[in-house]
């Protein structure tokens, strides 16, 4: 078996470049064989992999994302055939996980230590590799294998990223290019924002640079098909076009980019702290501040490369923002060539006059020599450390460089260390230095090197972009300072391993985002305080965040599962941590020219990127195997792509909490569970093991009710009650009414207290943060002691302290008659953890027996009987439970949504004699009450 495998971050290797995976055959066959050449291409095209499916399913929480990709190929000719996957990923992601099954073999990767001989060139092959075949701002990830003939394969790819605000939204783009139209193609994104979520779109399906591609017949919104469902914290995006759908948007298999953005409601002073498992992370993004005045130069490149469009472009676009300058920054412009050539000597104030001659002075630049980039920038800085020196406002202003360029430096300076060291000791960290490279002659890493050494940003716009809508996209970023000299600190006692802390600037639109360690886990309040500087005064924020003593949060698991530092199952807010710690070091690793500074940073890097199992410059991916697939392995892999990363669950899971066996398998939507119940009208069934006997009852309550079905609180802390719904009786039935349960709530008051609040559209999970859950999405979520898991439309399970689990039924109808509604069912699946002074409704049978005093010696086949088993009656007897005698009736009654049917004795008359007390002892005064006036729990605390 031949496996290549490639990321063109350079893991291995890279097969072929873009447009060789997309030519199928092509030969340099003579004129006089064209007719056959074309016959065996025409057959080729025939037999080429069929792609049976290619899905990818998206899980962002709290801004982190986890993407696993999907898909599967089909071998239909009679011959072995190569086949290549290949997917672009975002240059800011980390590919956690790839997976590879070919026929029956299975090809698992695994994380391991790159040899540092290797480093640099790898990083020169990355670079390459983007340059040549990335789309903006991304990677692409190949994987080729020869499949055996009429066989199948399949691959997974997992790979995670923390979304970046700019603008005001966070972006989330997923790459739909699988090459070939396919039969099964969807895009599943889930979204969980406890702070809320304020605005969120899907745009058209973006394609700068496939030929072949197209748009949808509407630009204007998301891509048909496309379903949107969202509430205050949670949405679901789908996107699932048919055959028929993709190839209308392009023939070729190459959609574009599907591209979802969105913000979060966000609090004004001290910006939004999370804490899980010992793990915080703080958005920090204020609003409504004045903005700072700007100092800025602008650097254009106008040597003979740039003749023609780009320079052309970038002129146009400069008179757009020449234009949007404010009143009190202040400005200059420098074009460079072999020469250096300054518009003034000074900064100029914004005036009418002023823009007016800077457009004018732009427009005569002509394209000429060579690139004099560190004169350039060594004037630029001149300028502005000059104005801040004479005017004493460097604290009240933030001075830029707007830097851009299509080429390598060719005149002056041209060693790239001393560019470098020259611009940072000109530069003393007072000036940010903002670069943009177009095309593909530029020299990038000097650029990003640049930036990154002096506070800015970079940005890349290849050949064939409009360099001008570019460059005023990238300058929207930064054109309103609001704060500068930022400097966010926790007390050391409390924290440990943060990131960065201090910021030079901040521009509206934009978040600074931090986490760390807390060294107490139980920690109840974590002082924050935040210094800057804006146009008015020294800002100082100062406040005691609430965070305890165990907040819990919400967590989502990679693949395969990481092995973190902390106890237990590791959470999102670990993995932002070590995502943003392991990228602060590669950029000091890029930035160092000290050679044992360079090392240890790579060794740091290194260690933690393997302990969480990161693909980075200093780390490699192998593929074991092959080994035999084992059963149901392909499935668990195909859950893993609808779900997200193994089993890409989303989970509030805490420390020390072993996931359940609902984790392990896809679900099932015939569940087998214990037979106590009350579902329906409702109709209550009581199974009795040790006997073998089923005993069943109505109740007959109001619409409004509130009845309490288990009641345990001053033992295994647990409660759950049931609210009803009325609806209209069927015609000709012998009810005025029915009733339904419309809400299950259940309080957890172990280890932690919890509540749950369970509807047939949703489940409100608050246990210290509230989580709003569609019941039509399969997930599973959950905080210490207490999981829950969802099964799309089908059932709700509640499992706590893995000794008690309920599972609740969910009842849909697409076209229901007037006397139906939606509701829920409610099944005790095991009841091993609740007291024996446990009681309510079901509860009180829990740890009993009962036994039939008067055994009519089982139902006979009298005509006498079978005119009882027609009117849903059969044998009188009496029952023996918790010292009741009850008369008792032979019926059948049909549970788990009517999936099967138990022989059970009924208990008439709402069951009056079966349970204790009566009707009204069961009734509760809120969904959450705890109180019950029968057996031990007298409490009504919440």
């Amino acid at each position: 078996m031949l496996l290549l495998l490639g990321l063109c971050l350079g893991l291995s290797l890279c097969v072929g470049s873009q447009e060789e995976a997309q030519s199928w055959g092509h030969s340099t066959e003579q004129d006089g064989l064209r007719v056959p050449r074309q016959v065996r291409l025409l057959q080729r095209l025939k037999t080429k992999p069929l792609m049976t499916e290619f899905s990818v399913k998206s899980t962002i929480i709290s801004r982190y994302a986890f993407t696993t990709v999907s898909c599967r190929m089909l071998n239909r000719a009679s011959e072995d055939q190569d086949i290549e996957f290949q997917m672009q990923i975002p240059a800011a992601a980390f590919i956690t996980n790839f997976t590879m099954l070919i026929g029956d073999k299975v090809y698992q990767g695994e994380i391991t230590e790159r040899a540092k001989k290797s480093g640099d060139r790898v990083k020169e092959k990355r670079n390459k590799t983007t340059e040549e075949n990335g789309e903006k701002g991304t990677e692409i990830f190949r994987a080729s294998a020869v499949i055996p003939s009429k066989d199948k394969a399949a691959f997974f790819l997992s790979y995670e990223e923390l979304l970046q605000r700019r603008l005001g939204k966070y972006e989330h783009s997923i790459s739909v290019r699988p090459q070939q139209l396919s039969g099964r193609l969807s895009v599943d994104v889930n979204i969980l924002e406890s702070a809320g979520i304020a605005s969120l779109e899907v745009l058209p399906l973006h394609n700068s640079r496939q030929r072949g591609s197209g748009r949808g017949e509407d630009d204007s919104g998301p891509p048909p098909s496309t379903v949107i469902n969202q509430n205050e914290t949670f949405a679901n995006i789908i996107f699932k076009p048919s055959v028929v759908q993709q190839a209308k948007i392009a023939q070729n298999g190459v959609l574009g980019d599907f591209i979802i953005r969105y913000d979060v409601n966000r609090e004004q002073s001290i910006g939004d702290i999370q804490v899980l498992n010992g793990y915080f992370v703080h958005y920090f993004a204020p609003k409504d501040l004045p903005p700072l005045p700007k100092n800025v130069v602008f650097v254009l490149d106008s040597s003979a490369s740039m003749v023609g469009t780009k320079l052309r472009q970038t002129k146009d676009a400069l008179f757009t923002i020449l234009h949007d300058l404010r009143p009190q920054d202040r400005f200059s412009i420098i074009g460079f060539s072999n020469r250096i050539k300054v518009w003034k000597d000074h900064l100029i104030s914004v005036t009418p006059d002023s823009i007016r001659d800077g457009k004018v002075y732009i427009h005569h630049m002509s394209p000429t020599g060579g690139t004099d980039i560190n004169g350039a920038l060594q004037r630029a800085i001149r300028l502005l450390n000059k104005y801040v020196a004479h005017n004493d406002i460097g604290d009240r202003s933030v001075s830029l460089i707007i830097f851009l360029t299509d080429g390598k430096p060719t005149v002056g300076e041209t060693h790239t260390l001393k560019i470098l060291n020259n611009t940072r000791e000109a530069a003393r960290g007072q000036v940010c230095i903002f670069t943009i490279g177009i095309g593909n002659d530029v020299d990038f890493r000097l650029l990003e090197k640049l930036s990154l050494e002096n506070c800015g940003l970079t940005r890349r716009v290849h050949e064939e972009e409009d360099a001008g809508s570019q460059l005023i996209g990238f300058y929207d970023e930064i054109r309103t300072p609001l704060l500068s000299d930022i400097r966010i600190d926790y007390p050391p006692s409390s924290v440990v391993q943060a990131t960065k802390t201090l910021f030079p600037n901040y521009f509206n639109g934009s978040e600074i985002i931090i986490a760390g360690k807390l060294v107490d886990r139980k920690l109840d309040h974590l002082h924050v305080e935040v210094t800057a500087s804006n146009s008015k005064k020294f800002v100082i924020l100062k406040t005691d965040v609430l965070v305890g003593p165990q907040k819990a949060g919400k967590d989502v698991t990679g693949s395969p599962r990481p092995e973190g530092d902390g106890e237990g199952d590791p959470n999102h807010i670990e993995r932002l941590w070590s995502y943003l710690t392991t990228k602060e070091l590669l950029s000091s690793w890029l930035q160092s020219d000290d050679e044992p500074e360079k090392e240890r940073l790579r060794q740091q890097a290194q260690d933690l990127a393997l302990s969480y199992r990161f693909l980075t410059p200093f780390t490699s991916m192998k593929l074991r195997g092959p080994v035999p697939r084992k059963d149901g392995l392909e499935e668990a892999h195909g859950m893993s792509a609808a779900m997200g990363p193994e089993p890409v669950v989303q989970s509030v899971r805490g420390a020390g909490t072993q996931p359940g066996p609902l984790l392990e398998k896809p679900y099932q939507p015939r569940i087998k569970i214990s037979k106590t119940s009350v579902d329906g009208d409702p109709h209550f069934v009581v199974d009795f093991p040790l006997s073998k006997l089923t005993v069943c009852f109505n109740i007959d309550g109001q619409p409004g009710d509130i009845l309490r079905l288990v009641s345990d609180h001053m033992d295994s802390g647990v409660t759950v009650n049931g609210e009803l719904i009325g609806a209209p009786a069927p015609p000709n039935g012998h009810k005025k009414q029915r009733t339904y349960f419309r809400t299950i709530t259940i309080l957890v008051n172990k280890p932690e207290r919890s509540y749950l609040e369970i509807t047939p559209s949703r489940v409100i999970l608050d246990g210290g943060d509230r989580l709003v859950l569609p019941c039509n999405q399969s997930v599973v979520v959950g905080s210490r002691g207490l999981e829950v898991s969802v099964s799309a439309n089908a059932n709700v399970t509640v499992t706590i302290q893995g000794s008690i689990a309920f599972v609740i039924l969910i009842h849909l109808y697409k076209k229901p008659a007037p006397f139906q509604r939606h509701h829920l069912g409610f099944y005790i699946a095991n009841s091993e953890g609740l007291s024996s002074n446990c009681h309510g409704l079901l509860g009180q049978f829990l740890n009993q027996d009962a036994r039939l005093t008067e055994d009519p010696a089982g139902p006979s086949q009298s005509p006498t009987h079978l005119l009882l088993l027609q009117a849903g009656e059969g044998p009188e007897a009496v029952l023996k439970v918790k010292g009741h005698q009850v008369p008792v009736v032979w019926k059948q009654r049909k549970i788990y949504n009517g999936e099967e049917q138990i022989d059970c004795w009924f208990a008439r008359n709402n069951a009056a004699k079966l349970i204790d007390g009566e009707y009204k002892d069961y009734l509760a005064s809120h969904p959450f009450d705890t109180g019950m006036t029968l057996g031990r729990g007298t409490s009504r605390e919440l």
